[in-house]
């Protein structure tokens, strides 16, 4: 063969790829179409909830629900999947919906512009369920409000809702100390902490957390600032982020059962309300 018609050889077509491609091969045909058909709930769109939701959006997840009622403000910047300034001022809710069409133009996105509280939980997570095809297969908790916090726990033990929380990154400087456990086998967390003695107080005899076993960073509050300020409280870049995908994570494997024990492998969604009035957890197989 000439080298003339070595040039002129033409290389052979790619594989066309897709945006779950790559998914495909780790999750299988099977563990994908689980994905797109689940429903993930997530409260909150801040530094953990946001980089949750992105990567649920970019893991294949086909509906999600988020529950915010910030808007995103520049203090937000170092650590928020959604905050630029080019969004400051904007609703949480709104950019991390723009954020998540833009990913995938076919994802069902149910939005809740709303603080979320003891007394409107039941109703919101009603509201929830019947505009996402009558269940949620899965709950993120990535609040920083104890009471909420407990308030979403509580619910989920009762209705069989299955929930990871999110706790706290503040001032936690080492992603390799961050753990997925039971909140009564916590450690160095201060928000642990608390919500272990809320939860014993009030019975949540089973809580699976996201938690980090480093000892805080000493920190110092500001001059003539006061307690609820919490200025002696900061958050590194990197912390947010990696807690939002590590639970991201976590749900991803659970909803798909690709990667978890076998007995792990099941899941619950907590489907409408029956005619009794209980929430009724369904397991998918």
């Amino acid at each position: 063969m000439s080298k003339r018609e070595t040039n002129t050889i033409q290389p052979q077509t790619a594989i066309q790829e897709s945006a779950t491609s790559k998914l495909e091969i780790i999750m299988g045909v099977e563990g994908l179409a689980r994905l797109h058909d689940a429903t993930v709930m997530v409260f909150g769109c801040g530094g953990v909830g946001s980089n949750c939701i992105e990567a649920l959006a970019r893991g294949g997840v086909g509906r999600l629900v988020i529950v915010d009622r910030d808007v995103v403000s520049a203090s937000n910047i170092n650590r928020q999947a959604i905050a630029f300034h080019s969004t400051i001022g904007r609703r949480k809710i709104d950019v991390m919906a723009d954020m998540i069409r833009d990913i995938n133009p076919s994802i069902d996105v149910v939005a809740f512009d709303t603080f979320v509280l003891a007394d409107n939980l039941e109703a919101l997570i009603e509201h929830a369920v019947d505009a996402s095809a009558g269940r949620i297969d899965f709950a993120v908790d990535a609040f920083d409000t104890v009471s909420t916090k407990l308030a979403i726990a509580d619910f989920a033990q009762r209705s069989g809702l299955n929930l990871i929380s999110s706790m706290g990154g503040g001032n936690k400087l080492h992603p390799e100390c961050l753990r997925i456990a039971d909140i009564h086998e916590t450690l160095n967390c201060p928000l642990s902490r608390v919500m272990r003695k809320e939860c014993r107080r009030r019975g949540i005899h089973h809580l699976r957390v996201l938690y980090s076993c480093e000892v805080p960073v000493p920190t110092r509050a500001r001059a003539g600032a006061t307690r609820r300020d919490r200025s002696d409280l900061g958050t590194a870049s990197f912390m947010p982020p990696i807690m939002g995908q590590m639970i991201a994570g976590e749900v991803i494997r659970q909803i798909s059962g690709v990667g978890v024990r076998a007995a792990n492998g099941s899941h619950l969604a907590l489907a409408r309300r029956s005619g009794s009035g209980r929430a009724q957890g369904s397991a998918r197989r």
